[in-house]
């Protein structure tokens, strides 16, 4: 290590980033053994702006940086500031980016940076999403992580680290020239006035003397000792006096021996062996029953909260959001279509024959009406909760869950309607919000797909494939538009391979050009959805549409509505988000809806 200055995570598996996308395992695995340049800052455009370089090696919890600075002034000076302290974060910046869905599974570290950032209590992702060199389907991706960095100091060995380490901590009165055997420092009690005094011939020192050159972090352990001796002698510390009887005396205690005194030497054991037991808490307390510690974890600190506030498992939500904000919104919530429908051979215009009777166009009118219905969610919380949990703000919390949620079930009542039965009193009402997946054929086609029983996961997708490029001629919606699907379908799709093992299709972006549709979103709610048609079970496969043909309506006062109550009887605080809409397909032929049936 003697030629690194220093070392840190560059990246970390598995965290999520704020726009939903999440950097998965060996994604960057490209980059192990690779040497990038150790930059300032992301700054390119300056070449005083290289510090050095970085060694990467991939692991399982992320890719891990060895860096080492040039002997530049900026290199230098930087250097500096990493060793004062006064410098903690790396960042990335990576380009030629591949994504499933949300998932990053592959890309390129084009160099390592040092960058200034705020503490935070874990890993910080930031991404700063712009084009590439590689064309479509590739980012550039900038990662932040405020990570503790540790510092190898090239002009020092190993062995000699740990010496000054070592003679730093170690308590002037503990340290021990080879030649001549020093003396022992003793600790002796005079009961008879209790006061302790410490080797009184070769040291006039007190023991507060003594006590005032420990360092605050050494006091802190030291009452933490002595109060645990307190406990285990029955004083209550938080009265006058204690009890009437002592159990033992600390000093007296017959455990209490040389061969039980942790020594100097039995501490550098315990550190080396930090390594092996991968921590040096799990090596103290390997060795704690060989030198009579007992409780050795009430030296050590309290976990920690990783988060501010308790983070929500909940389903993959970036697609509702999509959803939301693509379909079309009307300030009146009673929506009327009415069409005319000159598709039919009557409708057509017409040759003139002279002599002959000129006759009447013939079409007829189409209309339905959709009207709104009510959705809400309610929470309750104790008062004294809301009072006693200060950690964080717990009604703000409560109520982005609410807000989350209720978004959520318009999103997939939109695409597939709730799932409740009809006979639930909590069902969203069919004919208030109309699933396009269960619509009239008149707005929302129907493309089957028709499978045999021994049909694989490549005959499926195959098979998708084509119905989908064939319906497309059918579609007479807005624009082009997206397909709403499963991760399984998308897939599958992905794993097509030709006759000699290679993959058809090598991104998310090539399998849409192919399906002619702008965008592939992944709708976790539409996974294994079925639906019984006479004696045949249809599987939903995917949704083809563009959000822009469905209308929302809310009349004023029926849009998203928080409200708050407290109840005095019981002395909790509850509350109610709810909204009043309606939703409806406004364009005949304006979805496709894939689906599959065993033939």
């Amino acid at each position: 290590m003697d030629r690194f200055d220093f070392s840190g995570w560059a990246t970390r598996n598995d965290l999520l980033c704020g726009d939903g996308r999440t950097i998965r395992k060996d994604a960057f695995k490209e980059n192990d053994g690779a040497t990038v340049p150790l930059v300032w800052n992301h700054q390119h455009n300056d070449p005083d702006n290289v510090l050095g370089h970085a060694l990467l090696e991939n692991r399982d919890e992320g890719v891990y940086a060895y860096c080492s600075f040039n002997d530049t002034e900026a290199g230098k000076s930087t250097k500096e500031l990493v060793k004062h302290g006064d410098i903690r974060s790396l960042s990335i910046y990576a380009n030629k980016l591949q994504q499933v869905g949300g998932d990053v599974v592959h890309g390129r570290i084009r160099e390592l940076s040092l960058v200034l950032a705020g503490a935070n209590p874990g890993a910080f992702i930031e991404e700063v999403i712009a084009h590439g060199d590689g064309g479509d389907g590739e980012y550039d991706l900038e990662i932040g992580y405020d990570e503790n960095i540790m510092l190898y100091h090239s002009d020092d060995s190993i062995d000699e680290k740990k010496k000054k380490e070592t003679d730093a901590t170690e308590p002037e009165a503990n340290k021990t020239e080879a030649t001549p055997e020093p003396k022992k420092e003793e600790t002796k009690v005079d009961n008879t006035n209790n006061t302790n005094k410490t080797n009184p011939n070769n040291d006039e020192r007190t023991v507060e003397d003594v006590f005032n050159t420990l360092t605050d972090e050494q006091k802190t352990v030291v009452y933490a000792i002595i109060g645990q001796a307190l406990k285990d002698a029955g004083v209550d510390s938080g009265s006058e006096g204690g009890t009437d009887q002592m159990k033992h005396n600390i000093f007296d205690n017959e455990d209490y021996t040389e061969e039980n005194v942790l020594s100097h030497s039995d501490m550098e054991l315990i550190i080396q062996d930090g390594k092996k037991y991968g921590s040096l808490k799990e090596s103290f307390l390997s060795h704690a029953d060989e030198y009579g510690i007992t409780n050795i974890d009430y030296l050590f600190p309290d976990a920690k909260n990783f988060t501010d506030k308790p983070e929500f498992i909940s389903r993959k939500m970036d697609w509702v959001q999509k959803v939301m904000s693509g379909t079309h919104h009307t300030p009146f919530s009673r929506i009327k279509s009415i069409f005319a429908d000159i598709t039919e051979d009557e409708a057509r215009a017409k040759g003139y024959l002279k002599g002959n009777l000129k006759k009447e166009e013939v079409f007829s009118l189409l209309k339905r009406v959709t009207t709104p219905t009510t959705i809400y969610k309610k929470q309750k919380l104790d008062r004294d909760d809301v009072i006693d949990i200060t950690d964080f703000d717990v009604v703000a919390w409560l109520k982005s869950e609410m807000r989350t949620m209720l978004d959520e079930e318009i999103a997939r009542s939109i695409l597939i309607g709730d799932g409740r039965l009809a006979s639930s009193n909590d069902k969203i009402n069919e004919i208030n919000i109309r699933p396009i997946w269960t619509d009239d054929d008149l707005y929302a086609i129907k493309a089957l797909v028709s499978l045999s029983s021994t049909a694989t996961d490549d005959d499926k997708a195959k098979a998708f494939i084509k119905t989908t490029i064939k319906s497309r001629k059918d579609y007479k919606g807005s624009g082009t538009p997206n397909l709403y699907t499963t991760e399984d379908v998308v897939t599958d799709c992905l794993l097509i391979e030709d006759t000699i093992g290679r993959r058809i299709y090598d991104s998310v972006n090539d399998l849409a050009t192919a399906l002619r549709v702008n965008e592939i979103i992944t709708v976790e709610p539409m996974e294994s959805q079925t639906r019984t048609v006479g004696s045949d079970t249809h599987t939903l496969m995917g949704i083809i549409a563009n959000l822009a043909d469905y209308n929302v309506g809310a009349d004023q006062g029926g849009a998203v509505n928080m409200f708050d109550d407290f109840d005095i009887d019981y002395n909790q605080q509850k509350y109610l988000i709810e909204t009043r809409c309606s939703g409806a397909l406004t364009k005949p032929y304006s979805a496709i809806v894939v689906e599959s049936v065993v033939a």
